[in-house]
């Protein structure tokens, strides 16, 4: 059984900081890509950063600048360092991962349960 379990969202003024966490946990060979994505009410999900195994990074035109993605390895973990915050940052932030499991299962997408963020305007 594999789970991605998130930590670290909250209410944040705008211009303030905050950083959340994602951990990877049981019976895992190896971990793909991981991505963090954001839904905001009304709206559908959206890719916020994304990482490789090798650490090459990609983001959103709307965060470019503003939020680094990081992960470590040896630890399972993902994080998003998010600073400059503003109102239009909030939503339920989802961590996201390709996850080989078992030989026989071939690589698999799993989510997390999300996180909330909230920049008050």
């Amino acid at each position: 059984q594999v789970q991605l379990v998130e930590s670290g969202g909250g209410l944040v003024q705008p211009g303030g900081s905050l950083r959340v966490s994602c951990a990877a946990s049981g019976r895992i060979l190896s971990i793909d890509v991981m991505g963090w994505y954001r839904q905001a009410p009304g709206k559908q999900r959206e890719l916020v950063a994304a990482i490789t195994r090798d650490g090459n990074t990609n983001y959103a035109d709307s965060v470019k600048g503003r939020f680094t993605i990081s992960r470590d390895n040896a630890k399972k973990t993902m994080y998003l360092q998010m600073n400059s915050l503003k109102p239009e940052d909030t939503a339920v932030y989802y961590c996201n991962a390709v996850i080989l499991s078992t030989w026989s299962s071939g690589p698999r997408n799993y989510w997390g349960q999300g996180t909330q963020v909230t920049v008050p305007s």
